[in-house]
């Protein structure tokens, strides 16, 4: 009872911000009165008249291309975190490595890989993958590194193999910092995927609300826009549902 009390109040916080975000905007409407500011009914009424197939087609290469970078980050990502925060001599020899590049901007990095990799799928979903890697080695990396020994020591003398030491202590704990980071570094990955998505594409949100924009249809790029918040917001409450589900020991 307390729980679906909790999660209606959730959601009617998020309807108020969500109303009281329209508000705001339909204030500005008025006080800019300029075609490059629609009002939100426009706006609303230009997503109705975009066809389900260029949505759907959009919208599943976005979203393609976040998942297969995502995904890629988390596989290397969580084996270079684990093998750092396990043994102190792969720490020692690949720390100074993972400190020296994760300051680059990763996005002044898009002309390099587009150079070595082209303006295709590849480039799009490694400059997502860079995104997100070095975050996720770090907290990978710490959050193993902060797993108290004696948790291991008390599976040991009931007998737990390595690989119920990795399943019941070493993965939780690991998988506790790599949804955090994921939530924190999503954002970042949709930005850079929308400049990505400016050059040699045909498809996918960046390319449809840059599309519009050189068109002057505004309305249909502002119901571009409101579209590719939508796939961002999805994804954080895919990544909250993911929390929910297997990090109840937290609860």
């Amino acid at each position: 009872m307390v729980n679906k009390r909790r999660r209606l109040n959730y959601i009617l916080r998020l309807l108020l911000v969500f109303l009281g975000m329209h508000v705001v905007w339909y204030v500005a409407y008025l006080l800019v009165h300029h075609p490059m500011l629609p009002s939100p009914l426009e706006v609303y009424q230009a997503m109705g008249h975009l066809g389900g197939r260029d949505i759907v087609l959009n919208v599943g290469y976005s979203l393609m291309r976040i998942f297969a970078g995502v995904l890629l980050a988390l596989i290397v990502g969580l084996l270079i975190g684990l093998l750092m925060g396990r043994s102190a001599l792969w720490n020692k020899l690949l720390d100074p490595v993972v400190y020296l590049t994760y300051p680059v901007p990763k996005i002044a990095l898009l002309p390099v890989v587009m150079l070595f990799f082209g303006l295709g799928e590849t480039s799009k979903i490694l400059m997502i993958m860079l995104i997100l890697l070095f975050q996720i080695i770090i907290s990978v990396r710490d959050g193993v590194k902060a797993i108290p020994a004696n948790t291991y020591d008390v599976l040991t003398s009931i007998g737990a193999g390595p690989g119920q030491k990795f399943w019941h202590v070493t993965l939780p704990g690991a998988l506790s910092v790599i949804l955090s980071t994921i939530r924190i570094s999503l954002g970042t990955a949709i930005s850079v995927l929308f400049f990505t998505e400016i050059y040699g594409t045909e498809h996918g949100m960046g390319f449809f609300i840059m599309d519009a924009w050189l068109r002057l249809d505004y309305p249909q790029m502002y119901a571009g826009i409101l579209l590719f918040s939508l796939v961002g917001f999805v994804l954080f409450l895919l990544v909250d549902l993911l929390d929910y589900r297997f990090m109840k020991w937290r609860r």
